[in-house]
């Protein structure tokens, strides 16, 4: 993620997302407006080579593997491979990044934006190599698996949380 610089801010006054292409399972680079009033932009979609990998370098050699062995990460990777190249580039070029927020905020400069923190988010996979674009919460007795939590999954996870308190209460015998 980027931070906009105080100055800019008042530029972003709501979510500011890019008009989603169908034949691509990520939004793209976006902007939004914090609870305490700053205003953030990112993020982009790469791949962690960690599962809690929140530098850029971080590399765990266990989940690289995990991940190189899955038959559902290489028809994926087949598939966006292009995109992908694109998104590990303005994961390490801010000017290509910058860019990309320009074709939402024009008025946007290199030196307006500063980086911030990083977010991890697991995806599921399927076997086909199709992403899990919804949230698979799976049910069993005195159990309750979020297998798959998208975005707008931090966003929400007031709600989200709530309605996984009421599925447990239900499988628990608590309701």
């Amino acid at each position: 993620y980027y931070e906009i610089v105080p100055a800019k801010q008042h530029l972003v006054r709501n979510l500011i997302y890019p008009v989603p292409d169908p034949e691509f399972p990520f939004l793209g680079v976006h902007f939004t407006r914090m609870v305490k009033g700053g205003v953030e932009a990112g993020p982009n979609a790469v791949l962690a080579f960690k599962r809690e990998g929140y530098t850029k370098t971080s590399f765990s050699l266990r989940d690289a593997a995990t991940f190189g062995t899955y038959g559902g990460f290489w028809r994926m990777a087949g598939k966006y491979w292009r995109m992908s190249l694109g998104e590990f580039h303005r994961s390490f070029s801010k000017a290509a990044f910058v860019k990309a927020l320009q074709k939402l905020l024009p008025e946007l400069g290199f030196d307006d934006v500063h980086p911030t923190g990083a977010g991890v988010r697991a995806q599921a996979l399927e076997p086909t190599g199709k992403l899990v674009d919804d949230f698979r919460i799976v049910e069993a007795e005195r159990m309750v698996h979020v297998l798959n939590a998208p975005s707008p999954a931090a966003t929400a996870s007031i709600s989200i949380g709530a309605a996984i308190a009421d599925m447990a209460r239900a499988n628990f015998g608590l309701a």
